[in-house]
């Protein structure tokens, strides 16, 4: 085993020998999962996967094999023939007790020369090489899109076809490769068999584990290349480069705004787009879209102010209470200044507003039930109540409900009536 220390001519041919098929073209291909294949013999012991056809089953667990020999290499692990002589674990083969054996050890001999990151297996360090390199040599033929390994090319394949060809036979969950279908049975299983040697937390899948170890070893190995910002998953820095790049491929259906990831579209259906509100106060019985804004309310029956000023008594409820509280009576923090006017302000969303509303004249939110626009999502929100039926606002002397508190807070002054119902923290506008 070769068991040097740099990523030179020797090494590569070292890996190549290792993995002849790494790189070589796959004109076989699978027509239920799209998975592809060098050879025809490949191809057809894959099929069987999918047909049930001539499966072999092991005696002793149930799992199901394609062909003979990896039936036979399987049975490795209960005649356990390559034991690990630390932790008892039994692995397929002798190779796979090598690799294995330097997660004990710490040996990793393979590493990489543009970021000394070091692996216990070759195949992980030509996988890596890549983000370095920039090397992405299979693409999408649906949309160009191109990847640094086949099996991430094959399972983004399914993004178009929505083929999820893997059933569970337990629940009859569809999952889209055969990776996922075992990671998921071990949520029937509960299964765990990744365990953290530092802090023993055990996880269900090995790579859950390595990102997990990044936890206690404070390790980030991806480096962003314009501003050196380091992210310890690679997803992170894909997220991350967006910033320089303006790339925001996710649009809302509804309303054609943009974001640079899935969480944030998310989100943003789910605050300016929806009315689903199954989050309620149980104080005064008003609704919220998400658990963080009922906490936020409750403060307000509870009075709890847990944000603290280090330099005076004050308290807050809200973090950007304090913020505010530190820029104006202390001058300590940062404040967000326009370009064009020098006006200032305390947050980044608030000069975002200034900007659209004063100098852009830009008006992203739109209505779904007229052609009205607006500055922000808080302005839609408003206006939306117009088209709804929803009254969330009650008067405490008469109990009439109104869409908005503007007029519930005039139709209260004027109401000749009693106060009919308990006041909550000295308020008579109830909200449900």
């Amino acid at each position: 085993m070769y068991t040097g220390t740099s990523f030179d001519a020797k090494f590569e041919s070292h890996v190549i020998t290792e993995n002849p098929h790494d790189d070589k073209p796959k004109p076989y291909q699978c027509t239920v999962c799209d998975k592809r294949f060098a050879t025809k013999k490949y191809l057809n012991v894959h099929r069987k996967k999918h047909t049930g056809e001539n499966m072999y089953s092991c005696t002793q667990c149930e799992k199901c094999f394609s062909s003979q020999p990896g039936l036979y290499q399987h049975m490795n692990i209960h005649r356990a023939k390559y034991k690990c002589t630390e932790c008892g674990k039994c692995c397929h083969s002798s190779y796979l007790l090598a690799a294995h054996r330097r997660s004990h050890s710490g040996e990793k001999p393979f590493q990489c020369t543009a970021c000394g990151k070091r692996f216990t297996q070759a195949g992980n360090l030509v996988k890596h090489s890549r983000i370095h390199s920039g090397e992405k040599p299979y693409k999408c033929h649906v949309c160009d899109k191109a990847f640094s390994l086949s099996v991430a090319l094959n399972r983004h394949t399914r993004v178009h076809t929505g083929d999820k060809p893997y059933k569970c036979r337990l629940c009859d969950k569809p999952l889209s490769d055969f990776g996922s279908l075992n990671s998921h049975m071990r949520v029937h299983s509960g299964d765990k068999p990744y365990k953290c040697h530092v802090c023993n937390k055990p996880f269900s899948q090995s790579y859950t584990l390595n990102k997990h170890m990044r936890v206690h070893s404070g390790e980030k190995p991806y480096k962003c290349h314009m501003c050196d910002k380091a992210f310890s998953v690679s997803g992170a820095l894909n997220v991350h480069m967006r910033v320089h790049t303006g790339d925001k491929p996710y649009k809302c259906s509804l309303c054609n705004k943009r974001f640079s990831n899935s969480s944030n579209l998310h989100q943003h259906k789910r605050n300016v787009h929806s009315n689903r509100r199954p989050y309620h106060c149980p104080y005064c019985g008003k609704l919220f879209k998400t658990n963080t804004e009922l906490k936020l309310h409750v403060r307000i029956h509870t009075g709890a102010k847990p944000y603290s000023c280090r330099h005076c008594s004050d308290c807050f409820r809200m973090l950007r209470q304090l913020k505010r509280h530190l820029l104006k009576s202390h001058n300590e923090g940062t404040w967000f200044t326009c370009d064009i006017c020098q006006q200032q302000f305390i947050t980044r969303g608030n000069l975002k507003e200034h900007s659209l509303r004063r100098h852009e004249d830009v008006k992203p939110y739109v209505c779904s039930e007229c052609p009205k626009r607006f500055c922000t999502a808080t302005e839609l929100r408003s206006h939306r109540l117009v088209h709804s039926d929803y009254k969330q606002f009650c008067c405490g002397r008469c109990g009439k409900y109104f869409k908005c508190k503007h007029n519930c807070v005039i139709h209260f002054e004027r109401c000749p009536q009693k106060l009919v119902f308990d006041l909550l923290s000295g308020s008579a506008l109830f909200v449900r």
